[in-house]
């Protein structure tokens, strides 16, 4: 089988080896167990690979680079209008090729992909849209219109659209799915903890105003300024670094929070290990599987109501649902350090529910998904 993925994602190359963005990359890995040739159609990078990126595991990978693109701003959307012929041609002369389509949604990219998709009624595809499906959302016209060219069966055919939730209304090739990060290997006994002595708390993800890392850091300040005996480690990068270092100066807090930066997929796991609180005030999210991760290991989520965060933490019953407002955030979680019985509740439930979404059933599906 020739398997054709089309993304946004920047790739680097290192001689015959491709490198990109690590979760990406092991979920395309376990897809691509199961394919003779893999085509990648994606941005190519001359950046240095960091902790975070991981290689593609196939012995036949053929690399189509293409050119980024945006539409912000004027000059932008002159420079598009230059770029996007040569990249629709490339883009379809590799669907041309393909026994399987692969999209990876929402992005530029993948906009130019779900267009060209269409033209290809009879190859089988499948799109993962990893961004926010919910329609009442508010997000960009471009991400509504792929959502509107996937769920259209009339368009879209002989896909299935994988999605993070069950959404109302929802057209018949949409599927509800997830994404992992742990085998059943994995399943070790998570650590005994209580809130008695420091309670640690862990932040991971993309230091950028979507994220809110700086709400995150004024919720723990807001705690130790109560008198709570606690600490906040933060790991990523990003554009709000600076701005986030001279906070943490500004206002004393280098004792209790730290900026870990990017690290590796085990340091961030032992740092979910030896937490009680995995903390995402985001925007918006697909499936976050910074939340998902720190579940597993008994962390308790602390994340705002977007995408199917409510669904993952029950709607309370599992972790806390953050407002986005400091005083009220601040009182739900105080109530729940001062329940000591709930918190242990609520981190053996997480733990629970995250430890039925591993790598082995996330395979079992995609073999389910490339067969047909």
């Amino acid at each position: 089988m020739t398997f054709v993925i089309i993304t946004h994602v920047p790739h680097i190359q290192d001689q015959d080896n491709y490198f990109a963005y690590g979760p990406y990359v092991r979920e395309m890995n376990v897809w691509a167990k199961y394919v003779e040739l893999l085509i990648i159609v994606a941005p190519i990078t001359v950046s240095a690979k960091t902790p975070i990126d991981s290689r593609y595991q196939h012995k036949d990978i053929t690399f189509i680079g293409i050119d980024t693109f945006d539409i912000l701003s004027v000059k932008s959307v002159f420079k598009a209008v230059l770029k996007i012929p040569g990249i629709s041609w490339r883009i379809y002369t590799a669907m041309k090729k393909a026994d399987h389509i692969h999209l990876r949604c929402p992005g530029n990219i993948g906009l130019l992909a779900c267009f060209i998709q269409i033209l290809f009624p009879n190859t089988p595809k499948t799109a993962k849209y990893a961004g926010n499906w919910d329609p009442k959302s508010k997000q960009f016209w471009t991400y509504k219109l792929q959502q509107l060219i996937l769920g259209n069966t009339f368009l879209t055919r002989n896909m299935k659209v994988l999605v993070y939730g069950e959404w109302e209304g929802s057209s018949k090739n949409l599927k509800p799915f997830f994404t992992a990060t742990y085998h059943e290997i994995d399943k070790l006994p998570i650590l005994k903890k209580d809130l008695k002595g420091r309670i640690d708390f862990v932040f991971a993800g993309t230091l950028v105003k979507g994220k809110n890392p700086l709400y995150a850091i004024q919720l723990i300040e807001a705690l130790f300024q109560k008198g709570y005996d606690l600490t906040l480690a933060l790991y990523g990068e990003g554009a709000e670094r600076n701005t986030l270092e001279q906070y943490i100066i500004q206002n004393d807090l280098r004792k209790i929070i730290s900026l870990e930066g990017n690290q590796s997929k085990e340091i961030v796991k032992k740092a979910y290990q030896n937490s009680h609180f995995v903390l995402l005030p985001s925007d918006s999210e697909g499936w976050p599987k910074v939340i998902a991760e720190g579940m597993f290991w008994g962390c308790v989520p602390v994340a705002t109501s977007v995408s199917c965060v409510p669904f993952m933490l029950d709607y309370g019953e599992r972790g806390v649902l953050l407002e986005m407002n400091l005083e009220k955030d601040l009182a739900q979680l105080e109530a729940l350090l001062y329940s000591g019985s709930d918190y242990i509740s609520k981190r053996q439930k997480a733990s629970d529910w995250s430890r039925k979404y591993t790598l082995d059933v996330f395979e079992e599906e995609i073999t389910k998904l490339i067969a047909k």
